[in-house]
């Protein structure tokens, strides 16, 4: 049972980490934000990436934000998984 929800929040995850990699590829093309689907995803990455921005100023025109906010999901998934082996050792 907890290895289900194990791989359910590791799923969502790895989703999550693809949005924020697409809102990344988005900023490449003009006006790409802009569009319903860069809207949508916005409205979910940006809460994420803003307190990653508070903290790591752009560089002139590079936004090194994101990249610590990905790999800031990757330990979470290191996280993940301790918690639900512990979880399961303790059942």
């Amino acid at each position: 049972m907890i290895y289900a929800v194990e791989d359910v929040v590791l799923t969502l995850i790895q989703i999550y980490y693809y949005m924020i990699i697409g809102y990344i590829l988005l900023s490449w093309f003009p006006n790409a934000r802009e569009s319903s689907i860069g809207q949508v995803i916005a409205r979910l990455v940006e809460p994420y990436l803003s307190p990653f921005r508070k903290i790591i100023p752009p560089l002139g025109m590079i936004d090194l934000s994101p990249i610590v906010a990905l790999m800031a999901l990757h330990f979470a998934r290191f996280g993940v998984s301790a918690i639900a082996d512990m979880v399961a050792r303790s059942l």
